[in-house]
């Protein structure tokens, strides 16, 4: 197989890797008191070294109290876990490599007493959780204008850190996900309504982020149709609605599309083989990143046994042929890099025989 194409340079106007893997962003929770350690940034500088182009660190939490439900989850604020994540950046460029972090605030699908902060309530645009129940009162428009300052703090602090880039988690039905979507956003002022008011929180938030880190600096932005526990989920549901959202997004600064799916070989809108990401490039122009299964043969789930789901170079021959075709330029890897932080070397050199299988024991340690 000829795995060429994975290993080309990218280069944007913004950010130029040394090939077109990307290492997805998979939330861990080794980070104990919420602060990266030494273990942590080992762990990103390993992926580095086994030849990833770009690192997307887990989901970290901005400062708000509610952004993140763990304990062990790391936040992306205060002396202490900036000094964590320092040291993650740093071990990460030793090796060549480039990362960005991804910022995160988890809304309405936090839990009433949820660590670290038991004591803070879930919010969200209205108050729904991901199943459309009231579970609080909507977010005022003061409250919003806080949670955009700490979005645009959490971009001015990766910068001076010495992150490549950032990645807005907008995806997945957490906060910015919750105002875009019409179940969990039933506001009627202009944060709601139609889908461009909707985008309304998303749009000020990557403004914001832009006028942080300044003109030159790459902004990356994660969406998906499909939400957690509601994978028919849809925020457009025609090329001419993504078309709109995506503009929208584009005129506030987004310089990268992170456009989630769970299979990166499913077409995304009827007539077409494109997936999403494919239209996403397709409709704004821009540089996007594809994500779903690689290096999994069959959906994973608890039930599945662990030979009958996993194959380190599955459906690779289809990923070859839309890097080929130019659908999208990036492609996001996440599990087959838990079990061999090696995977992209070894798919480069032809070394597929040598690749760690994906178990599920590599979800409970930090190698």
């Amino acid at each position: 197989m000829n795995t060429a194409p994975l290993f080309q340079p990218f280069h944007s106007d913004k950010l130029k890797l040394d090939n077109r893997v990307v290492m997805a962003p998979m939330t861990r929770g080794f980070s104990p008191g919420n602060v990266p350690g030494d273990d942590v940034a080992q762990y990103y500088r390993r992926r580095a070294a086994g030849g990833v182009g770009l690192i997307v660190t887990e989901g970290t939490g901005i400062d708000h109290p509610a952004s993140i439900s763990g304990a062990t989850i790391p936040v992306f604020h205060g002396e202490e876990a900036l000094a964590g994540w320092k040291k993650v950046v740093d071990a990460v460029h030793a090796e060549g490599g480039k990362i960005a972090p991804q910022l995160w605030h988890v809304g309405m699908a936090r839990k009433v007493g949820d660590e670290p902060n038991v004591d803070a309530q879930p919010v969200g645009p209205s108050g729904l959780d991901l199943k459309g129940e009231k579970i609080g009162e909507p977010l005022t428009e003061s409250e919003i204008a806080d949670l955009i300052q700490a979005y645009a703090q959490a971009a001015s602090d990766a910068k001076k850190l010495g992150f490549d880039a950032i990645e807005l988690h907008g995806a997945h039905g957490y906060l910015i996900d919750q105002f875009l979507w019409e179940r969990t956003n039933q506001r009627t002022d202009r944060y709601g309504g139609d889908l461009a008011g909707r985008a309304t929180f998303a749009v000020e938030v990557v403004r914001a982020c832009r006028a942080a880190v300044g003109e030159d600096y790459p902004i990356i932005f994660r969406y998906s149709q499909w939400k957690m526990y509601d994978y028919e989920a849809r925020l457009a549901q025609t090329p001419e609605e993504l078309e709109q959202l995506l503009g929208l997004l584009v005129d506030a600064g987004v310089d990268i599309f992170h456009a989630s799916t769970r299979r990166f070989w499913e077409p995304e809108f009827e007539g077409s083989e494109l997936n999403l990401a494919g239209w996403t490039q397709k409709l704004t122009g821009k540089p996007t990143i594809s994500v779903g299964s690689v290096g999994l043969q069959a959906e994973f789930t608890p039930g599945a046994r662990q030979t009958e789901e996993t194959d380190p170079t599955a459906h690779l021959e289809e990923l070859i042929h839309k890097l080929e075709q130019n659908e999208f330029d990036l492609i996001a890897v996440g599990r087959a890099l838990l079990s061999d932080p090696e995977w992209p070397n070894k798919v480069r050199d032809q070394r597929s025989d040598d690749i760690q299988m994906f178990s599920r024991e590599a979800l409970q340690t930090l190698v």
